[in-house]
């Protein structure tokens, strides 16, 4: 920061702000006064569309003619935007009446200087580049995608705006495929109800008071109910926290999702889904399969190794997607044939999908379930089936 300058944060509401120059650098300051909810009143013989038009409506005054001398009384904050020797003066009236002047292209005879903003929900961050003005807006961006993407804590430490609850789709596991809304509300967050299959590691990054309640589901075991689930996120809420429900996957993919939101509205709690990246496209993407491709397959169907599989579409060209299934593998496959399927379809079996120990095994619908045994193929594993199988690099 140079010497002898103070950062501060103007409150502008209501309070007359002067702009001398009607072209770009007037244009942009007045929408930025605007937008603090300053009463803009604008000096100049002509004005750009925006100024004319703003004017028109009644958002601020255009005075148009030039510069007085008296224009600057009554001002809180002078910005001088002409471009000629205007300028000086304004700047030199400010200064004898001890008005602060932002001065257009001059930031060395200026008494203020306008930073570059970034913000994020009610968190204002000023970056000033030591009269830089591009400087100060390439830091900005900077701190406005950490904000953005959750690098940066956005956590209420003083006062809360209010429970409320994110259903958050956490992507197959990968930390890097968690979506930045999810990583910025993560970063707000006060409690954190997480399940087995989501994300672990972004849990490390949270602030060490920060909850984490895991609620997490094995195959056949469910420890925690998911009416019990639902009133966690409401208890919590109701106590003015900010609650994320970290899932894997999408919240809305067998995610139970569409509960938890409906149990959250009807207690009045206000509730945010956030889209994930679905393992059932994206786990066998990262074994290399399509599950849809031009001339192979051109529809889809996602299921759970517990449903009834009779009604599907009989044929290679129709992808099957099966979560949850791999316990039931020999029971499914043996059901997909009887219902006419070919033996012979391609089948992959994708466990751990982006993990590092990621593993891939693939057969038909004959030998697939006898092939996974013998690897010891265990959830959390994605099941495709279908044509598009055998365009993964994995198939002999």
């Amino acid at each position: 920061m140079p010497s002898g300058s103070l950062p501060v944060t103007l409150r502008l509401t209501g309070r007359r702000v002067l702009v001398v120059g009607g072209g770009r650098v007037a244009t942009k300051r007045v929408r930025a006064f605007l937008d603090a909810g300053a009463d803009v009143v604008v000096v100049s013989p002509e004005a750009s569309e925006p100024i004319a038009a703003l004017a028109a409506s009644g958002e601020l005054v255009w005075h148009a003619r030039g510069y007085t001398t008296s224009d600057v009384d009554g001002a809180w904050l002078v910005q001088t935007a002409t471009g000629s020797a205007v300028d000086d003066q304004v700047a030199a009236d400010a200064e004898e009446r001890r008005i602060w002047c932002f001065k257009g292209g001059d930031p060395e005879a200026a008494t203020a200087w306008m930073p570059a903003v970034a913000r994020a929900d009610d968190v204002t961050v000023s970056v000033c580049g030591g009269g830089d003005a591009g400087r100060a807006k390439r830091l900005r961006d900077e701190v406005a995608l950490s904000l953005d993407t959750g690098g940066l804590p956005l956590r209420h430490r003083t006062r809360h705006p209010g429970g409320r609850v994110a259903l958050i789709g956490g992507g197959p596991g990968d930390p890097d495929l968690l979506s930045a809304r999810g990583r910025r509300l993560l970063a707000e967050a006060d409690v954190v109800v997480v399940d087995r299959l989501a994300p672990l590691a972004v849990l490390d990054k949270l602030d060490p008071d920060v909850e984490v309640v895991d609620v997490g589901k094995h195959p056949d075991h469910h420890p925690v109910p998911q009416e019990e689930i639902n009133q966690i996120l409401i208890e919590h809420a109701r106590t003015g926290k900010v609650v994320a429900r970290l899932k894997g996957g999408d919240p809305y993919v067998f995610g139970r999702g569409g509960e938890e939101r409906l149990a959250c509205e009807a207690a009045g709690v206000p509730v945010e889904v956030v889209p994930g990246v679905t393992s059932a496209i994206s786990v066998p993407a990262a074994a290399g399969i399509p599950v849809t491709h031009r001339g192979v397959a051109a529809s889809f169907s996602v299921v759970t190794g517990h449903d009834q599989l009779a009604q599907l579409p009989v044929g290679g060209d129709h992808t099957i997607v099966m979560l949850m299934g791999v316990r039931r593998l020999a029971t499914t496959t043996a059901e997909l044939i009887a219902a006419g399927h070919s033996p012979d379809t391609p089948v992959a079996v994708v466990e751990r999908g982006y993990a590092p120990d990621q593993r891939v095994t693939v057969g038909t619908l004959a030998d697939i379930a006898e092939k996974a045994a013998a690897v010891g193929a265990t959830s959390p594993a994605v099941t495709v089936i279908g044509d598009v199988v055998p365009l993964s690099p994995h198939w002999p």
